[in-house]
């Protein structure tokens, strides 16, 4: 693997497998051992730039469906122009690969051939062992952040169906099963380069240790049971009406799409039981502004059901996106949406990217709200999360030490039609179930609505674009993880066991081979 282009050719490659990993259905086997041909290649020139190649290969695979998203909605956008712009967030989510791949190169070189454990002595690269995970969720937990933040495709998510993994989340959150995810592959990377098995098999054996011991005491398996067998919990219906996104208003299509909403929820209301919109299902229509809108929903509520339903608030010359509630028990009361979507819902930079305008309806108008509301409803407190707010583990954590009884969260997915995209949305919406053990409720306008048991399962679930209602029962939990209690501790020691290598790199003379 000299020649220059064999590596950057096999970092492509491997970051291509990488991307497939978050895939329709994830690689879950493969995700074992996907980066450890990244790790390998950090022993040679220019790690950097290799690096770089991995990410940019791995997200223009992963988020290949923004580019059918720019083309249709994008008022015009060519197949070229689409491509390029999604080149532009692959090649700046790369950078945080690229990081990975310097620092640790430097930690490789300058750290892990001075340090042997005594016993564990054959080890050599125990080092590399513990701190290049511990810097890849460092990485992951800034990329949360930066910029507004884009935690998507978690390093976690691609372990989504291994059993134990959603379990342990409720302890470590998906940082922490990152930091396992990592650890294999590194110790693959690690046996390889050494010629010597233990390394693989001691960064194996501390999963599959971990994942059956969370699958077996991380959950109340039989009291979950209980509820789904029994009748217990509350009535709710979620409602994927199928309907797609319209560019403009049309009256013949809004109105049957509106109609279609109200169908369904008739069909669904009955004493005591909630009845969930999607995000953005009766757009254009707003309450408090549209009286047709609100007759409807009144007559729904006289009938004895409660609805939540999605609607603009207006703040002064802007809106919140929200969340309302409304029942015949008590005044109407609203969630109002917090971490907005970038080029969905306002616009980053708006001196350099206002011609953008046109990705999004109403692209530009909402606000993001400074408080966090729980919705009441019976003895249960709904802890909201609008599409996109669901990839925040902390944010979610936040809702749930409020005294979130349960979870629900509504989107709008109509955007990237038949694509990855919604389950990979879906899937980090399993996680924040997982991380906080509590039920959560998703209703998306064309798919994934499910309903996830507090141990990330899915116990009833509608595909993408599928018409239908999910009924199901609900009861929801009450005690706290260690995750939901401290949702930065292990990205903060990860970043602190980084910081440590890190800077010991720079402190410590290269030593000899």
């Amino acid at each position: 693997m000299r020649h220059p282009l064999v590596r950057y050719l096999l970092a492509a490659a491997s970051g291509v497998l990488w991307g497939l990993c978050f895939g329709r259905a994830p690689l879950s086997v493969a995700s074992w051992i996907a980066l450890a041909p990244l790790v390998l290649l950090l022993a040679g020139p220019h790690p950097g730039r290799i690096g770089w190649v991995h990410g940019y290969a791995a997200w223009m695979t992963g988020l290949y469906w923004i580019v059918p998203t720019l083309q249709t909605y994008g008022g015009g956008i060519s197949l070229p122009v689409a491509i390029a712009l999604t080149s532009l967030l692959a090649g700046y989510l790369a950078l945080f690969h690229a990081a990975f791949a310097w620092l640790g190169s430097r930690i490789g070189r300058r750290l892990a051939p001075d340090v042997t454990f005594g016993v564990f002595g054959v080890f050599g690269d125990m080092v590399r062992l513990a701190a290049l995970p511990a810097l890849w969720v460092a990485l992951e937990w800034l990329r949360t952040y930066l910029g507004g933040g884009f935690p998507w495709n978690l390093a976690a998510y691609a372990w989504v169906d291994v059993p134990g993994a959603l379990p342990l989340a409720a302890w470590i959150g998906a940082y922490g099963v990152s930091f396992l995810i990592v650890l294999t592959s590194v110790a693959v990377a690690v046996a390889v380069e050494r010629r010597r098995w233990e390394p693989a098999a001691l960064g194996i054996l501390i999963p599959l240790l971990l994942l059956p011991l969370a699958g077996r005491w991380s959950l109340r398996q039989d009291d979950v049971a209980f509820h789904e067998t029994s009748g217990f919990g509350r009535p709710v219906a979620l409602l994927q009406p199928n309907i797609p996104n319209l560019l403009a208003f049309e009256q013949g299509p809004v109105m049957r799409n509106y109609r279609k909403m109200f169908d369904l929820s008739n069909e669904v209301c009955r004493p005591g039981a909630l009845v969930v919109w999607p995000e953005s299902a009766a757009w254009p229509f707003e309450y408090d502004r549209d009286p047709q809108l609100n007759a409807d929903l009144a007559t729904l509520v006289d009938r004895g059901c409660t609805v939540l339903f999605n609607s603009g608030t207006p703040v002064g010359t802007s809106f919140y996106n929200s969340a309302y509630l409304l029942s015949a028990s008590q005044p109407a009361v609203h969630y109002d949406k917090r971490h907005l979507v970038p080029f969905g819902e306002y616009i980053p930079f708006r001196g350099v990217f206002g011609w953008m305008d046109k990705l999004a309806r109403g692209v530009g108008e909402f606000r993001p709200a400074d408080r966090r509301v729980l919705l009441p409803w019976g003895g249960e407190k709904i802890g909201m999360a609008i599409c996109y707010e669901v990839v925040f583990p902390a944010e979610v954590a936040d809702l749930t030490r409020d005294g979130a009884t349960l979870l629900i969260s509504i989107t709008n997915d109509a955007w990237y039609g038949d694509t990855t995209a919604p389950w990979q949305h879906f899937r980090a919406a399993r996680f924040r179930a997982a991380e906080n053990r509590r039920p959560l409720l998703r209703a998306a306008i064309t798919g994934v609505s499910a309903y996830v048991a507090p141990d990330g399962s899915v116990r009833e679930q509608l595909g993408v674009y599928r018409e239908g209602i999910l009924r199901v029962r609900v009861s929801g939990e009450r005690t706290l993880t260690p995750f939901t209690r401290h949702p930065w501790l292990v990205p903060a020691l990860a970043t602190l066991l980084a910081l440590i290598a890190v800077s010991l790199t720079f402190t410590l003379r290269r030593s000899p081979r």
